[in-house]
């Protein structure tokens, strides 16, 4: 089991630039929008379940929520990395090898 652990924490590390070893496959993205007065933007609050079950919670402004949106409804593979509280995108065009591997499913 501690071997399988291991390979888990380390998969995104050495093959996706820029992921720490705490970095997961996005499972579930909610988002909560709480409006402002007239006229304001008002503020979202972003739910991010990766696979590992664990929930990360973030407030993008409207701009960066307008970039979430489209990224999450895109063919695109994200990943987050509470380390650095980075998303993570692939295959935004072309297919990433480490997107394919069966033997890693949302891993």
């Amino acid at each position: 089991m501690l071997s399988k652990l291991a390979t888990r924490r380390s998969l995104y590390a050495g093959t996706v630039p820029g992921a720490s070893e705490e970095a997961r496959r996005v499972k579930i993205m909610n988002a909560n929008w709480i409006a402002g007065a007239d006229g304001d933007d008002g503020d979202f609050e972003l739910m991010i379940v990766t696979s590992d079950d664990r929930h990360h919670v973030v407030a993008p402004s409207p701009a960066a929520m307008t970039a979430l949106v489209a990224l999450a409804q895109a063919d695109t593979v994200l990943v987050w990395d509470p380390a650095d509280r980075r998303l993570i995108a692939a295959n935004l065009r072309g297919t990433m090898p480490w997107t394919e591997d069966p033997a890693t499913p949302g891993t």
